[in-house]
């Protein structure tokens, strides 16, 4: 079985403090869904049109159970809590079998 991926960018970050509930509450929903971070972009080296800013790699077991916690109650209510000033591009992404 394929597993899957959530991959986050974040283009802009006017106030990085403010993710601090936003991160407390995903955290606790990815671990919840069997999720294991793998990278929080500690360093980023880009090339062509890369963005440098924070990228966010997480792994599941499963494409279906990334969907799933995505989709779950306790990830929905995370993503209330993220900030207006971020930008993100979010994607939920099956790996190679």
């Amino acid at each position: 079985m394929a597993k899957g991926y959530w991959v986050s960018v974040y283009p802009a970050i006017s106030d990085p403090e403010s993710l601090t509930a936003y991160n407390k509450l995903a955290r606790q929903a990815v671990q919840a869904g069997g999720g294991r971070t793998l990278s929080r972009g500690a360093r980023v080296v880009a090339h062509e049109a890369g963005i440098t800013q924070r990228v966010v790699l997480v792994e599941f077991d499963s494409f279906e159970q990334a969907v799933a916690t995505y989709e779950s109650e306790a990830y929905q209510k995370a993503l209330v809590a993220l900030p207006d000033g971020v930008e993100r591009d979010f994607r939920i992404v099956e790996g190679i079998d």
